[in-house]
């Protein structure tokens, strides 16, 4: 969850770094900090709060070489101590590092004659880069060989004062190079993601897991072992002005007005890939879409549009349950993992389950050389260019459309797919005006003040009701519970008290007379009753209107959920872009 940047060249490296790290301030905001080579020594600073804040570049020292790392809390208190980078005992090896060691507890018993000065378990790491070179051994070869302890998913980056190199591994976690264009030869990047060195090069080498990459005035790479192989540089298209503000307050609400575009982007595939994989999912003997948090609730969206539009059952399962699973895969089963990053521990945890069954697997992500990507049979790209914001939008709705075109590519309708779901996104594109904007947002006010709300949905719609629940959770901090439309009587529908905010998600199909009398069982226990639907009703104390698109209804009554989350936070001085306690890329278990 942890951002890293890294550079090696001639210029001002804290500059780079620093810069770097405000790129990846949505991978975690808890504190960061900056290890600069210098010589003879290293020059660390470390801070809590968000790497933004911070304007007093012209307090590092001018090096070539620095790392830094901005941090989401998953082993110790969020303290100055905690933030990374973390040094050995004479402070000549400093080290940033994401993800988990699952056993440094043990290792730490084994340094009893180390000084440790935090509670995190990245600080063993470079206490074992010190025992190793205390024992004769290189640079380079004691971060082999203190990696080769480590258990877990991680990504490590580091430094010493004796070396001119910086060396970067990984397993699990992820860490990409970049390497300088002509006019900058030489010059190398190391990061978590590509926005942090993009203005810089978009020549990029995605590490594999086990690798280690050493980066001086070149740049080799290896296994854990010492073995050396080869990784050549690929060139991404996403532009700079992608991954900015250009003019928005924030990310989220230029990802959610990028759907004018994005969802187009989207279904905008090559039509060989898409058949190749509507064929394996039809001659799968058991397909399962997997994904965690918003992605898995676009995998449940998915398994109704399959049934609806090819007649096809789907099994839908978080990837954190998946392994439990395990007794029911053969090597005619077909994994479909969900994710924007591709980057989800526990996602690529379920891959590997499949892998050791013989399944094949598909993986539907936004990020070009991700991890997941990389570990699948085939896979199908968003398009959607970065998402920065912490809380998924625009990917979500591109995923929602990509798997209805592979719901009409396995029944053989592909082009009448292709013609619904262009319509959808120029709906959505008129839909997207100042003048809808507003109403969300005379909305928001009415419901800023309150701690709790509901919202319900039936059929397709009844995923979409947990995802807006999980967008008023993780972005205005409001405790909010979806149902499906049937079960609030069963128990929820005793916390309705006079002025509850409730909101009833409706499309024309054939259970939307169901919706509105379950909107009206709500409102007369005296439910503030706020209806996203194509049409008006009687029932509804607020309408927010959407198009009518039929089976796609997922995708145009997700987007004012996503609004309305957006500027409820605005009202309750909520960062919509840095959730508490949240990171954009969730690379641990």
């Amino acid at each position: 969850m942890c951002g890293i940047i890294g550079y090696v060249g001639n210029r001002n490296g804290s500059d780079v770094v620093i810069n770097g790290l405000k790129k990846l301030e949505y991978r975690g905001y808890d504190s960061w900090g900056v290890a600069v080579k210098g010589n003879p020594s290293i020059s660390i600073q470390k801070q809590v709060g968000k790497i933004s804040d911070f304007k007093d570049v012209g307090s590092f020292p001018s090096d070539g070489i620095a790392i830094g790392h901005t941090r989401w809390a998953t082993n110790g208190k969020v303290t100055k101590e905690n933030s990374h980078p973390h040094t050995c005992c004479t402070g000549k090896i400093a080290v940033v590092h994401n993800g988990i060691i699952e056993n440094y507890q043990e290792l730490k018993k084994e340094l009893v004659s180390h000084t440790f000065s935090s509670e995190t378990d990245t600080e063993i790491i470079s206490h074992l880069i010190e025992e190793n070179m205390d024992s004769g051994l290189g640079f380079e070869d004691s971060v082999r060989a203190a990696i080769t302890r480590l258990d877990g998913r991680f990504a490590v980056v580091a430094v010493c004062t004796s070396s001119d190199k910086v060396v970067a591994a990984r397993k699990g976690s992820p860490l990409v190079i970049g390497v300088g264009d002509c006019a900058h030869e030489g010059e190398f990047f190391v990061a978590s993601d590509i926005p942090a060195f993009l203005e810089y090069t978009n020549k990029v080498v995605f590490l594999e897991d086990g690798d280690v990459a050493i980066i001086h005035d070149g740049i080799r790479y290896s296994d854990f072992y010492g073995k050396r192989v080869e990784r050549l540089p690929t060139e991404i298209s996403w532009g700079v002005e992608q991954a900015e503000l250009n003019g928005h307050e924030h990310y989220m609400i230029k990802e959610i007005l990028e759907q004018k575009d994005t969802i187009r982007m989207a279904i905008t595939q090559e039509e060989d890939r898409i058949m190749r994989v509507a064929d394996m999912i039809n001659r799968s003997f058991g397909t399962f879409f997997i994904g965690c948090g918003t992605a898995g609730k676009v995998g449940s969206i998915g398994s109704y549009l399959f049934s609806s539009i090819a007649g096809k059952h789907v099994n839908c399962v978080v990837g954190s349950e998946f392994p439990n699973y395990h007794d029911f895969l053969t090597d005619k089963t077909l994994i479909v993992c969900i994710s924007q990053s591709g980057e989800t521990a526990d996602t690529l945890e379920a891959i590997e389950v499949a892998k050791k069954k013989g399944c094949k697997v598909v993986s539907i992500v936004n990020v070009m050389g991700s991890t997941m990507m990389r570990m699948s049979d085939d896979y199908i790209m968003c398009n959607s260019g970065p998402e920065k914001a912490v809380c998924s939008t625009k990917v979500t709705t591109a995923q929602i459309a990509i798997l209805m075109k592979l719901a009409y590519a396995c029944a053989g309708r592909l082009d009448e797919g292709n013609r619904f779901l262009s319509s959808v996104s120029t709906k959505v594109e008129i839909m997207l005006d100042d003048k809808y904007l507003e109403n969300v947002q005379f909305l928001a006010k009415r419901i800023a003040g309150h701690e709790s709300m509901y919202i319900i949905g039936r059929s397709h719609n009844y995923p979409v009701a947990l995802e807006g629940a999980i967008k008023m959770q993780e972005v205005p901090y409001i405790h909010a519970e979806g149902f499906a439309g049937g079960e609030l009587k069963h128990g929820p529908i005793a916390l309705i008290q006079n002025g509850t905010p409730c909101i009833a998600l409706v499309a024309n199909d054939d259970v939307k007379k169901d919706t509105i009398i379950n909107a009206l069982e709500i409102k007369s226990r005296g439910g503030f009753i706020i209806g996203i639907a194509p049409e008006n009703n009687e029932v509804f104390d607020f309408w927010v209107p959407v198009p009518d698109v039929g089976l796609a209804s997922p995708i145009v009554n997700i987007i004012p959920m996503q609004l309305l989350s957006y500027f409820t936070a605005l009202e309750r001085k909520c960062d919509p872009d840095k959730p508490r306690n949240l990171a954009k890329s969730v690379t641990v278990k």
